[in-house]
């Protein structure tokens, strides 16, 4: 057994960078309609927020990481882990945003958000790493994993603290590099907790069952492109309504007078 000194491609942790952000943004972009013109909550579009931040911000930003990261010997990745971690970040994410947008801004939803936000980062991270095989294991520093989670918690608390509460063209931006800074932050921490240890003279190419690095970049090109489209027609067909039943509005009242 020896230790391996992992190294990273850096245009792929940009690109990582760049997919957490345009998940983020898609999620603010579907909670800002998440509240229908009557006061209630749309689920639909609640649910899209969740996908958009747990399937692109989260976990397609994840496995773009784990594809910049070079252990030196081929890894593969189990199927099962691959899909609860999915599950996780997506399920996470719904509730926050969700719990977020049901009502008025206070910090006692922010309280109860943030932690929940941040806790399902890392629930993602650690469950998409135990999906990794390869001819070795990891050995965790127990430290680090807990700063990482922290880090989590903290920096999804603020991402949602600028989304809803600050006003301003700008708070949409803002608040989805914050979050994209939240979950590479802690990615790139949690990565750091582990240490590689390689069986010397093993292999661990084209075993039956596990995906490999073209499976994975295939997954999460189509998640992400599908979950971008689908977010980007449903604004603007929520946009395409209320401008439709304020134009309705406005001259039902013009023909009053």
């Amino acid at each position: 057994m020896q230790a391996t000194d992992p190294s990273y491609s850096l245009v792929l942790v940009a690109a990582s960078f760049l997919m957490s952000a345009v998940g983020a943004y898609c999620a603010l972009a579907a909670a800002g309609v998440a509240r229908e013109m009557g006061g209630q909550v749309s689920k639909l579009n609640a649910a899209l927020a969740g996908l958009a931040l747990g399937g692109v911000g989260i976990w397609s930003m994840h496995f773009l990481g784990m594809m910049a990261w070079d252990i030196g010997t081929p890894a593969g990745y189990r199927p099962a882990e691959t899909v609860a971690s999915f599950a996780l970040a997506v399920g996470a994410s719904m509730l926050a945003l969700g719990y977020m947008a049901a009502g008025p801004f206070s910090y006692k939803r922010l309280l109860i958000s943030g932690p929940l936000a941040g806790l399902g980062v890392a629930a993602m991270h650690f469950v998409g790493m135990a999906s990794v095989r390869f001819s070795g294991y990891l050995q965790w520093n127990y430290g680090i994993v807990l700063l990482a989670i922290l880090i989590a918690v903290v920096t999804a608390t603020v991402a949602l603290w600028l989304a809803f509460s600050v006003r301003g063209a700008w708070r949409r931006v803002a608040a989805s590099l914050v979050m994209a800074l939240a979950v590479c932050t802690m990615h790139y921490t949690g990565m750091g907790a582990a240490d590689v240890i390689c069986f010397t003279g093993g292999g661990y190419r084209g075993v039956p069952g596990l995906l490999y690095r073209g499976d994975l970049l295939t997954m999460v090109v189509t998640v992400a492109v599908a979950v971008v489209a689908l977010i980007g027609m449903d604004v603007l067909f929520q946009r395409i309504v209320r401008a439709t039943d304020l134009g309705v509005r406005t001259g039902a009242i013009a023909a009053r007078r």
